[in-house]
């Protein structure tokens, strides 16, 4: 047994999981072993969904597999990256014993997880630094030490503070506590970023997770693709704990595509035009009498304090554009986020906010 799966639950690491009739190695020319129509749906001319789809689709899985730089085996895909999170939480989380630690202002499906599991939520606040906000790497380690954190998440580039954690930081993390609690790495926002992904730590520390998903760059938000990359027999374990079929048929095929040789080279090319704009859209805002402070960013969107928020708000709504008020969220009671768009939709949000300028 692998280090890893000390982590894993005790009544969860010999379980068996449901067995589909997709999971049996069987070959045939009439299936008649899932209670499946004989006949397509009128709406289905090419029959494609007739049948249950493949559980974790294999030229899907290799094609991450290839993208992410890991094994097929050390993969495992999943509606977005929020059934990883939840599932990660369920296989180790004995409920009201094994806590789970995050660093807010973050994404907020960490905390609604744990809160589903009755699993202790622990939070080591990000610090608000003249470079951005950095995660307390000694807080996190010490925390989760001390108050039995089995799982750490730790958001890179981070949403909505909007900077990547250094790899060093997050392998002191690993290091520091291997054996006791599963490293998460999410990297939803990792194409925009130079920080290398953590997945080449794996081969060092099998108690490292990576996230990842096609929802940002990749643009398929509404396909729900994502992936969690780990270690083999993890991986086994979550597979067992995921339910029979979860990725459907016609979004498996639209994020093959999506993937494509030609496809990847267009996105490659809208990063770039992204990371233009994120420079572009931050100069401009930083210039404007309405913005207190402009964070830095390696991710798709900048987080922006205002000297009033609601009126910036209510500005940009008046000009047709929705941002993310994050004046919920700890740290943040004057921030608003917003992701860039094209250059004419970014020149709008500067438009929209030259109504908040003081008149000459």
């Amino acid at each position: 047994m692998s280090g890893v799966l000390e982590l894993v639950r005790s009544d969860l690491r010999g379980f068996a999981g449901y067995s589909s009739a997709r999971s049996a190695k069987l070959e045939g020319e009439i299936w008649l072993n899932a209670n499946e129509s004989a006949w397509a749906n009128p709406g289905d001319a090419q029959a494609s969904c007739r049948r249950y789809p493949e559980p974790q689709p294999q030229a899907l899985r290799e094609r991450l597999a290839g993208l992410y730089g890991c094994s097929a085996e050390q993969l495992l895909i999943g509606r977005g990256s929020d059934e990883a999170i939840d599932l990660l939480v369920r296989a180790l989380c004995v409920p009201g014993q094994d806590a789970v630690l995050y660093t807010p202002p973050v994404f907020g499906m960490y905390a609604v997880s744990a809160r589903l599991q009755n699993a202790p939520a622990l939070e080591v606040p990000l610090r608000d630094t003249g470079a951005g906000f950095m995660p307390d790497i000694d807080a996190i380690v010490a925390t989760a030490t001390q108050r039995n954190a089995k799982l750490v998440f730790l958001c890179s580039p981070s949403n909505p503070a909007g900077l990547s954690i250094p790899l060093q930081q997050v392998e002191a993390v690993a290091s520091a506590l291997r054996g006791q609690a599963l490293v998460v790495v999410d990297e939803a926002y990792a194409e925009f970023a130079d920080e290398p992904s953590a997945v080449g730590l794996l081969d060092r520390y099998d108690n490292i997770a990576v996230l990842r998903t096609l929802s940002k760059a990749h643009a398929l938000a509404a396909a729900r693709i994502g992936a969690v990359i780990a270690n083999t027999d993890l991986i086994a374990v979550l597979r067992r704990c995921q339910a029979p079929y979860p990725i459907p048929t016609p979004c498996s095929t639209l994020a093959l595509d999506g993937l494509s040789d030609a496809a990847l080279e267009l996105t490659r090319g809208r990063i770039a035009t992204v990371r233009s704009e994120r420079e572009r859209l931050r100069i401009a805002l930083s210039s404007r009498a309405c913005v207190r402070h402009v964070y830095a960013s390696n991710a798709n969107f900048l987080l922006v304090r205002f000297v009033d928020a609601e009126a910036a708000f209510q500005a940009l709504l008046a000009a047709g554009v929705v941002v993310r008020d994050q004046r919920a969220a700890p740290q943040l009671q004057d921030a608003l986020r917003i992701t860039l768009g094209t250059p004419e939709q970014n020149d709008r949000v500067l438009d929209a906010l030259t109504t908040l300028e003081p008149v000459a």
